[in-house]
């Protein structure tokens, strides 16, 4: 049985790329860098490896055979909860849109170097380790692991979320933006501000990934995705997690 990542063990990832060369050329650098990877070079394949396998992160194709990245990363979302992170050959946004509606938590437009791509696997499983969000210091007080607001809980010990007494199914992207905006409840966060948080890098002004994840996260929280009171959008500056509606 797989352990957390934090645990001195290697990191495991499963690559699924239908450009063999390609992805046997990706396997190789990462694992010259410390990190267990397995290649899967159809899509139908993938989807009963992903869950059965439950690696520490997936690194998914958009084009491919058997059945498309957004067909994998929707068959497994629902039984896969760890990262995802969508391999585009386009940059058309719709492309990228869709991935992170599928329940992709980011996304790289192809072709990216492999330093690229292990800076931004390496950030993915940095925030879904446990021991890391144990330390992370990215605005939320680590004194109250715990926020309820009315009816909605979001335990940060536990990774959790309850509405009304029921879990709410969140990916791990759009729970650490949750937790993020929540704990920063009644102060509007910019998009630049937002991403840096996330992901620690700079953010570029046109990735619409932020944007993708709060429309996602709203009506997941009970929120009105066409008039939203709990996570507005304050125009030119940001989103701001409202702490009381009454």
């Amino acid at each position: 049985m797989r352990t957390d990542v934090s645990e001195n063990m290697q990191p495991y990832v499963i690559i699924v790329e239908d450009d063999e060369r390609l992805a046997d050329l990706t396997a190789e650098y990462l694992r010259s860098n410390g990190i267990k990877v397995d290649v899967i070079h159809d899509g139908s394949v993938a989807i009963d490896a992903i869950i059965d396998n439950q690696p520490d992160m997936v690194v998914l194709d958009l084009m491919l055979p058997g059945a498309d990245g957004l067909e994998v990363c929707k068959s497994v979302r629902d039984r896969y909860k760890k990262p995802i992170l969508m391999l585009t050959a386009r940059t058309d946004d719709v492309d990228q849109v869709l991935g992170l509606e599928m329940g992709a938590d980011d996304y790289v437009a192809k072709p990216v170097k492999p330093r690229v791509l292990l800076a931004r696997i390496r950030a993915l499983l940095r925030r879904s380790d446990p021991a890391e969000k144990q330390s992370d210091k990215s605005g939320a007080d680590q004194g109250h692991n715990r926020l309820e607001f009315g009816d909605l809980v979001i335990d940060n010990s536990a990774r959790e979320v309850w509405l009304n007494g029921d879990a709410v199914d969140l990916t791990s992207a759009e729970y650490d933006l949750l937790w993020l905006l929540a704990s920063n409840a009644g102060t509007i966060l910019s998009r630049e501000e937002i991403f840096e948080r996330l992901r620690g890098i700079q953010y570029d002004g046109q990735d619409r990934s932020i944007d993708v994840h709060v429309s996602r996260i709203r009506p997941k929280v009970g929120d009105d995705p066409m008039n939203p009171r709990r996570i507005k959008t304050v125009r030119s500056k940001g989103y701001l997690f409202v702490r009381d509606l009454t």
